[in-house]
């Protein structure tokens, strides 16, 4: 029987293994494209330089400043728009609770009545992107909801309804707030803008 002058034939597989995977991938890296080493990013602006042209600047894509100051507003309008539903809702309550006399409430009423009717032709006064004009339109039916339900508020308030019209037309405001709010992160979220 002859003897196998190498006991372990198969150790020499693995450096093989080894020696053709640093083979194709030298021969792969060779084959990818070139980096342009006259490209470089700087912030928001990439800078190409081009031999004999000069350098030009172009600003990477970014919202519009009109669709930005656009959202700012809708979110102002906003603000303002929950500052009412909290007292709104404040001298309901108060007024249910018997702690906000039916004159305070009155005037806590109009105030609202009043700064919602504000808010709203605020809200109509803007100017819309096109791009945005369906979220503007469902933004719209809200305030506008909004509006009419502050004045049903202060309508059931100083009438003699038992106090269903009042109520029904706060929980309504609510409701006109709330999706209002709900319609802001929507038109953020179209225009590329974070909360």
């Amino acid at each position: 029987m002859a003897v196998n002058p190498d006991p372990k034939p198969g150790r020499w597989i693995l450096p093989l293994v080894i020696l053709g995977m640093i083979a194709f991938t030298y021969f792969f890296v060779r084959e990818l494209p070139e980096a342009s080493p006259d490209t470089t990013l700087a912030g928001d602006v990439t800078t190409t330089t081009t031999p004999g042209d000069g350098t030009t600047t172009t600003p990477l894509p970014v919202t519009d400043p009109e669709v930005l100051a656009y959202v700012d507003q809708v979110g102002a309008i906003n603000d303002a728009l929950q500052v009412q539903r909290t007292e709104l809702v404040a001298a309901n309550d108060g007024f249910d609770a018997d702690e906000v006399a039916f004159a305070d409430a009155e005037t806590r009423f109009t105030a609202v009545d009043t700064q919602t009717s504000a808010l709203v032709d605020q809200f109509n006064a803007l100017t819309v992107p096109p791009s945005l004009q369906t979220n503007h339109d469902l933004l719209a039916t809200e305030i506008e909801g909004a509006g009419l339900a502050a004045g049903d508020a202060l309508a059931g308030l100083v009438s003699t309804d038992p106090g269903t019209l009042r109520r029904n037309a706060v929980q309504s405001y609510v409701l006109a707030a709330d999706t209002f709010a709900a319609e802001l992160a929507n038109l953020q979220t179209a225009a590329g803008v974070s909360a």
